[in-house]
Formats: structure tokens, C-alpha cells, sequence
């Protein structure tokens, strides 16, 4: 059948006077189509008018196509059942020219970024060879729109807590930041709405905040918007999966990693370039990554329980005896798994990716047999005070702090207190003699300094004659005046004033 341009031609060359053998010879074709042109006396194709054999099923078709779910194999099925003689090519294609059971489909948008202007991410399952086993794994990818600089990683599932790790280890990947992330309308960041009118939840809302960035949604059906995120997945599952087997996360991890870094040196054809080289012209637009980044991690709070371990997930990590029965922060990284008391770590594991009731043990945790646990501690300020002005009481102070009846810190800080407000002599003596006995108790202790101190720095003099060139006071009458009475001391010991 003669092409509308040629039938046109024809129809152009009769007008000019050409006759039916030389508009023949000129283009290529037979009279009797020269002919058959001209006797219509229009470019336009005729369409064939074939007899179709399934228009007078046309109805039957319908109510199977709606009783079978839209599906044409079964509907083909059917129809073959009823004795029907119709291809399942031709069925389909009579579909087609009658619009039935097909949606138009509609064009596909086009899209231009600038270099920093936006990153697309998103997740999708895959099946993966890990650990011996076939296993659905969540896949999370990251492409630059601009120079379709490829990451992804993969996890056990997919939570806000994975997302912001993986998004922090995609900004360490490109050593930059987009001004915006493109994503799904996932419930791991939007709160509420949709497209342009998503809100994220608080938690992620400040995670983006921190590197400078905001979160974008699509419209919902507009999945051609997400498509250069969307196609590497199709390149992943082709590309990367096929007849690989990872023994643990880590190695699939840092598989994926190498392989993003040698597909990111590939040439693409569309680009005609590599995303690296694009990628050298889109990092100056980048937003820098913050001084300092925070590792992203759950907060738990779990006892510790008699055998001296932490439940986390039904996996169980070993913590220093000393803190059985104790309240402990859990900090859960991506990596690791971070045991504090209070402001101060105390010890630190390798974290296990899944719940298997593991138990994590560091042989430092648990004393050798036969040997208690001693836990030391820094000693206190009064301890270092006492050592300077007094040392040598190293061996009573040792032996107050196991035996003295206070508490350790008030017991320190009275003998600190008399250290410095008594002679260093009496209070030596007395601190003799008290390790000597075993006398532990500091207000016995200060009885004796306070005893020490009236008989050696307050003592009378025993003579009461007057010095030489002085008045005899003696009474004229020959009687002996009476010597006068010594004042009584006071009850804790001192002279009176």
C-alpha cells in the first residue's frame, strides 16, 4: 500500500500535465496504482475493512473481561471453552482497536536539573542470596538528578532510624548535600498530605534541617517525577543481584559500594559521559556537610540482669559485673551497640543486624575463676589533700576508709578538717596511738588531739614566788596565804578563756 507522501506526489504530478506512465516511471510504482490514486483523488491511506470475528462477541467479551478481572488470558480461555475459534493474538489485538480493557496512556513528562539541585530516594524489596539463604531484603537507593551518581545499601528493614543512616552515609558518599531530596509519599518521613502539600514528621524534619536540605513528595501517580531513582532499580536487580551470595550484611554492603563506584565510572550513552565526570561539575554546587555529623542512633534503657548482660532485640550483650541490677543507657547505632552509666560509656559491641538471641560477650566483663571482682575507683579530693598535709597516715587512712563507721566521703572530710585546724604534732600522736588500738572513730579521735594539745601547749608554771624586785604580797599576820584554785577545764578539753 502507497505511503500518503507518495500519493500526494502522484496527485502533484497529475496537475503539472504528467501522464500516468511517465508519474509511473518517475516514482517507482505501478500504473494501475497511479491509477487507482488519481480515481480516488486523495492522499489519504484507505483503511482495510477486514471482517473481524470477534465483533459479533464484542458483548461476550465485555462480560468476560469484567468477570475475570480485566485478565485477557482467562478471558481467552473462556472464550475457547465456548468453542470460539480466536487466536489469543487476534483477541488482544481486537481489544486494542476497540479501546477495550486498555487505558490510553499518557505521555511521559521531561525534566531538567541544575548541578546540586536535587537527589531522588527511595526504597524498593528484593530477594538476596545472604547468609546461606534466599531472603527479602528492603534496597535503598540514592541518584543526583543531575549527574545520576548512583548509592544504595541494603537492610533487614526500613525505618526512620535506617533512613537516616543511610541518608548520612549517601552525604558521606558524595561529600555534599542536595538543596532537596525527592521522595515517595513514604510513612518513614511524611506526617500527613501529599505531593506539595506534605508535611514530614518532626524527627526527620530536623534531621534535614541539620544538613541543610528539605524534603519533597510527588504527587501521588506521578511516579514518572522519581524516575531516575526508579529505572536504577531495574539496573540493580539486572545488574548487581544476579549470581552474587554475601555471607553477612557487611559484605553485601561493601559489595554494593564497590559496585556503585565502578558503574559511577561507566560511560552512559544518553549522557555521553560517565556520572563521575558530570559529578566533578555538580560537587561546587553542593551545600558542605556539617563540622561535626552525629551518628544517628536509638535510645533504649534496659537492667541488667544476674548473668551480667542487656536484652536488646532478643540479642544479648555482656556489661562489668559491678552493674548487675543496674539501669543502663543503650545507644544503638547502625554499627555498634553503646553502653553508658549515666555520662560515661562504659563498654561498646559490634551490633547483630538481626534478632537471633545471640549472646555478645568481651572476656574483660567477667573476673578470672576464683578471683572477685574489684572494682577500683579514683580516689577522692579529700584523700589527695590528706596526703599532702599528712602523709604519713597513708596506712590509718587506708584502714579508715574499710573500717570507719561514717560514710567514707564525711569521714575523709572531718579528718581533713582537723588536719588543718590542729598542730601537726598532737594530731600525729593521737593518730598513732588510734591505729594502734584500731580506734576508728573520729570524735574519739578528736577528744585525743584536743587532750594532747591542752597538756602540751597550755601547762602552769609550778613556782607561784614573785620575780625578784616585786612587793610581797604575804599577809602581815605570819599566816600562809592560800594558793588559788586552778579553774576547772572545760568538757571537750580546752582552757578556759
Amino acid at each position: 500500500m502507497l505511503e500518503q507522501g507518495v500519493r500526494q506526489a502522484i496527485l502533484d504530478l497529475q496537475r503539472r500535465g504528467q501522464s500516468v506512465r511517465a508519474i509511473a516511471r518517475a516514482l517507482q510504482v505501478s500504473r494501475a496504482a497511479v491509477r487507482d490514486v488519481l480515481r480516488r483523488g486523495s492522499a489519504a491511506v484507505p483503511r482495510l475493512a477486514r471482517p473481524e470475528k470477534a465483533l459479533e462477541h464484542r458483548e461476550d467479551i465485555l462480560r468476560l473481561l469484567r468477570e475475570c478481572a480485566g485478565s485477557f488470558t482467562r478471558v481467552h480461555e473462556e472464550l475457547t471453552k465456548a468453542g470460539l475459534p480466536l487466536s489469543y493474538p487476534a483477541l488482544t489485538a481486537f481489544c486494542r482497536r476497540h479501546g477495550i480493557g486498555q487505558a490510553p496512556t499518557p505521555a511521559v513528562g521531561h525534566y531538567d536539573f541544575a548541578p546540586g539541585q536535587e537527589r531522588q530516594h527511595d526504597t524498593s524489596p528484593h530477594d538476596v542470596h545472604l547468609g546461606g539463604t534466599v531472603r527479602r531484603v528492603q534496597t535503598a537507593s540514592l541518584v543526583l538528578a543531575y549527574s545520576r551518581l548512583l548509592f544504595f545499601q541494603f537492610y533487614p528493614q526500613f525505618r526512620r532510624f535506617e533512613g537516616k543512616a543511610f541518608l548520612t552515609e549517601a552525604f558521606r558518599y558524595l561529600d555534599g548535600v542536595c538543596q532537596t531530596c525527592l521522595i515517595d509519599n513514604t510513612h518513614v518521613v511524611v506526617l500527613k498530605g501529599t505531593g506539595r502539600d506534605m508535611i514530614p514528621v518532626p524527627e526527620m524534619a530536623a534531621f534535614a534541617e541539620r544538613f541543610g536540605f528539605t524534603f519533597v513528595a510527588h504527587a501521588l501517580g506521578d511516579a514518572n517525577r522519581s524516575g531516575r531513582v526508579e529505572r536504577m532499580f531495574r539496573f540493580i536487580e539486572r545488574g548487581f543481584l544476579p549470581g552474587r551470595r554475601f555471607p553477612d550484611w557487611a559484605e553485601a554492603n561493601r559489595q554494593a559500594r564497590g559496585w556503585c563506584d565502578r558503574v559511577n565510572a561507566r560511560l552512559k550513552r544518553q549522557l555521553k559521559a560517565t556520572p563521575r565526570e558530570l559529578f566533578a561539575i555538580e560537587h561546587p554546587a553542593l551545600r558542605r556537610l556539617p563540622r561535626w555529623i552525629p551518628e544517628p542512633y536509638l535510645l533504649h534503657e534496659r537492667l541488667v540482669d544476674v548473668e551480667g548482660y542487656i536484652t536488646l532485640h532478643t540479642n544479648h550483650y555482656s556489661v562489668p559485673t559491678a552493674f548487675i541490677g543496674r539501669r543502663l543507657e543503650v545507644r544503638e547505632t547502625q554499627d555498634r551497640v553503646v553502653i553508658y552509666a549515666g555520662p560515661r560509656e562504659i563498654t561498646t559491641h559490634a551490633r547483630e543486624v538481626e534478632p537471633r538471641s545471640r549472646y555478645v560477650f568481651r572476656a574483660e566483663h567477667r573476673p578470672p575463676r576464683g578471683q572477685g571482682w574489684r572494682h577500683e575507683r579514683e580516689p577522692f579530693p579529700e584523700e589527695h589533700a590528706l596526703r599532702r598535709l599528712l602523709p604519713e597516715i597513708e596506712v590509718y587512712l587506708a584502714a579508715l576508709k574499710r573500717r570507719g563507721k561514717l560514710q567514707t566521703t564525711l569521714a575523709l572530710r572531718q579528718l581533713l578538717r582537723m588536719a588543718r585546724e590542729y598542730p601537726r604534732e598532737p594530731l600525729l600522736a593521737a593518730i598513732q596511738t588510734a591505729a594502734h588500738y584500731g580506734l576508728y572513730d573520729l570524735g574519739r579521735l578528736e577528744r585525743m588531739v584536743l587532750r594532747g594539745i591542752a597538756t602540751t601547749y597550755f601547762q602552769l608554771p609550778l613556782s607561784l614566788d614573785p620575780p625578784p624586785g616585786e612587793p610581797d604580797d604575804e599577809p602581815t599576820d605570819g599566816r600562809t596565804p592560800a594558793a588559788p584554785e586552778e579553774p576547772a577545764p572545760a568538757p571537750d578539753g580546752r582552757e578556759p578563756a
